[in-house]
């Protein structure tokens, strides 16, 4: 498939949705935006694209909990779509709010006894974080950051602080290589880091979460916000500047995914 086709689905609230769009335009996909009341009423729409993405914003306003709602109506009425989707051998990027929504959803993490195994709580700062951070990515398990050994990216939220259930569903997750994104400091540590280089206090400086099959991914960060060299925040004082920003070769790898 020379030219794999994205979903962005979006809802009220929902606000990143054109620069996800154009950040896999740019990487060489085509993409369509639809409303999620739009899947709802015909599921099978779903079967039309290669990719799902579901972008940063605050869905229904964060109301109860950031990502709460949508993940509701995703667990109650568009689950089974979402796992035939990821059973075809399809991707699943949620970035910020989508990342939110994945977890809360049952996509991502798959809930234990009906409970949750994991949640994205509160920060520990308990403050709204929009700063740009240094990440590091820890194993080869997810296809969406293969190749990719460091990122520096902007995150904007107040629910980035992720908690596993129990000590034991952190360790296996760690294990599996799930935990596949991490807050570093600018040499590339992610052992110790302290706030604000983690800007949430998430376990194991946690930035991003992907399933077993690597194919469905969940992150803080922003990689559409860096997909350009000049959207750094210090582009005009390095002395060379890259072909791309940070965040963009994320993109380039869902797309080779069908290539």
């Amino acid at each position: 498939m020379a030219t794999p086709s994205v979903l962005i689905l979006r809802a009220p609230g929902t606000n990143c949705d054109g620069e996800s769009a154009f950040a896999f335009e740019q990487a060489g996909a085509k993409t369509a935006a639809l409303h999620v009341n739009q899947l709802l009423e015909q599921p099978a729409r779903a079967q039309e694209f290669q990719i799902l993405c579901l972008p940063g914003g605050f869905s229904y306003g964060d109301d109860i909990s950031a990502g709460r709602i949508l993940g509701n109506q995703i667990r109650h009425h568009l689950f089974e779509t979402l796992q035939q989707f990821k059973a075809d051998g399809k991707l699943i990027l949620g970035i910020c709010n989508g990342f939110q929504i994945l977890v809360k959803s049952g996509i991502l993490l798959p809930d234990r006894a009906d409970e949750p195994v994991a949640t994205l709580s509160n920060n520990e700062s308990a403050k709204f974080e929009d700063r740009w951070v240094n990440l590091a990515v820890v194993g080869q398990q997810c296809v969406f950051l293969q190749g990719i050994e460091q990122m520096y990216l902007p995150v904007a939220h107040g629910e980035g602080n992720f908690i596993t259930r129990d000590a034991a569903t952190l360790a296996t997750l760690q294990q599996n290589q799930q935990l596949c994104l991490r807050y570093c400091t600018p040499a590339g540590d992610h052992a110790k880091v302290p706030y604000p280089q983690n800007p949430n206090g998430a376990q194991l400086n946690v930035a991003g979460v992907c399933d077993a099959s690597g194919r469905v991914l969940g992150l803080m960060p922003h990689p559409e916000r860096h997909i350009d060299a000049t959207h750094h925040p210090r582009w005009t004082r390095r002395e060379t500047q890259p072909s791309h920003g940070d965040g963009f070769k994320l993109f380039q790898n869902a797309v080779a995914y069908f290539r």
